[in-house]
């Protein structure tokens, strides 16, 4: 697999210091980042609580990096909205809990999401099969493929996960779709395995507590960001 021409890092505040939240996304905006991601879980659809639309609001004046809001929540619908207004610039969403016990299908979300004008994502746990993915593609603008179980930061990466990554990347040639969806990973990623998951197709790396935890997070990002 040849690594594709640019990618993108997202740093994930789940591995912030929050007691310095301000300073640390100020931070961020003075690296070559260009996402930053928002784990939102909600302790039904993952065992964790993290945050809500106040606190993205409140930290949107501090920086012009595209917010990625990941909706680890178990109904996602009634959460779009608040998160639009809180400034998001893309939103992601887990088929797990919209297919196909939810109230609202998939494209009524992502009908949601795109009238807003925003980004539209689909996550995935790292149990589920990509194939319920296919009849979505052409409407979303990237997958969020999980390489650790949704939750917690901190995980060790799941090494088949690398196999996904490619999968995913192979059906989106297959559909001419690989200039239009780009392919996240969230999850145990650190320099150690980044550049392997970029040779795997990898657009889009979610990256915490390798920055968030390192001696100087903007040195993590640009070795990061370099990659080739």
């Amino acid at each position: 697999m040849i690594i594709k021409k640019e990618h993108i890092i997202a740093p994930s505040i789940l591995g912030a210091d929050f007691s310095k939240l301000r300073e640390e996304i100020m931070m961020l905006s003075d690296t070559k980042a260009q996402w930053i991601h928002l784990d939102i879980m909600d302790q039904q659809f993952v065992p964790n609580l993290s945050f809500g639309p106040a606190i993205v609001k409140s930290i949107r004046p501090y920086t012009n990096l595209f917010f990625d809001v990941h909706l680890m929540v178990s109904n996602p619908f009634d959460l779009i909205k608040p998160f639009i207004d809180a400034g998001a610039n893309g939103i992601s969403f887990h088929i797990e809990a919209s297919e196909p016990r939810f109230t609202f299908p998939p494209k009524i979300l992502i009908g949601q999401i795109k009238k807003a004008g925003l980004k539209c994502g689909i996550a995935l746990k790292p149990k589920t099969p990509i194939s319920v993915l296919k009849k979505y593609l052409t409407m979303i603008d990237y997958v969020t493929l999980m390489s650790v179980e949704p939750g917690f930061g901190g995980q060790k990466f799941i090494e088949s996960s690398m196999q996904k990554i490619q999968d995913l990347n192979y059906i989106l040639i297959e559909m001419n779709l690989e200039n239009k969806v780009k392919i996240q990973v969230d999850g145990g990623v650190i320099t150690q395995n980044a550049l392997k998951c970029l040779k795997s197709g990898a657009d889009i790396l979610v990256v915490g507590s390798e920055i968030f935890q390192s001696k100087n997070p903007k040195d993590t990002i640009e070795t990061l960001i370099s990659l080739k």
